[in-house]
């Protein structure tokens, strides 16, 4: 059921945005030199390795000149790939992971072999289902860049606090897993990509409109 679930919602999402994707790989390829996609091995289901597919959202040669872990304003990051990451749209190319069977729409977020190693144990259990484009743990951590360009080493604290986290979650996950969780746990991230989105906006639009000076104006009455 969940499988049909994937494939249906992956096929139908695909041919929708359709038009989203031809615009958002137009972009990327204009204004950064190399290829529209990001792919890299991610660990899937029973540890079989698989490429997984993005948006690029850095420059061409990213994982040679940095960690493999984004935070913060990273310079590596692009223009159009800053905005892409805000609002999620570089994970579009997702759907057809879905379709061809490496993820669910639903289900722990793929990983790095070497952070899978580092919790072998755990990803047993983990990865008895195939990973998902959007998780609980995409949700509580869906500002992890910023929060991670907060920490000294953000690899450190990734390994050390927020990847046991997203492990816990990830394990509740495989624990409750169902056809109801699942519309939950999509539903939850279309409210909060959306609320975010709408944040965005007002916070570019406050300055831009003088809504900050009015408000600064309006205390000293």
């Amino acid at each position: 059921m969940k499988r049909l679930f994937d494939i249906l919602v992956a096929g139908l999402g695909l041919l929708l945005v359709t038009p989203v994707l031809a615009v958002v790989a137009v972009c990327v390829k204009l204004t950064s030199p190399g290829p529209v996609l990001f792919c890299q091995e991610r660990m899937g289901c029973h540890f079989r390795p698989f490429t997984i597919y993005k948006f690029r959202t850095m420059v061409a040669d990213a994982p040679r000149k940095g960690r493999p872990i984004t935070s913060g304003d990273d310079p590596r990051i692009t223009s159009v790939g800053r905005i892409l990451r805000r609002i999620k749209l570089d994970e579009l190319p997702q759907l057809v992971n879905v379709l061809i069977g490496d993820m669910s729409l639903v289900g722990p977020r793929p990983q790095l072999r070497r952070y899978v190693e580092l919790f072998h144990k755990d990803y047993a259990y983990i990865l008895r289902i195939r990973p998902g484009i959007t998780d609980l743990a995409s949700i509580k951590f869906r500002n992890e860049s910023r929060l991670l360009g907060q920490a000294a080493d953000p690899e450190k604290e990734y390994v050390c606090r927020v990847l046991p986290e997203k492990i816990r979650m990830a394990k509740f996950y495989v624990r409750r897993s169902s056809l109801g969780l699942d519309l939950s746990i999509i539903i939850q991230t279309c409210l909060k990509l959306a609320g975010d989105c709408a944040a965005n906006i007002w916070k570019r639009n406050r300055s831009r409109y003088g809504l900050d000076d009015y408000n600064k104006a309006s205390t000293t009455y």
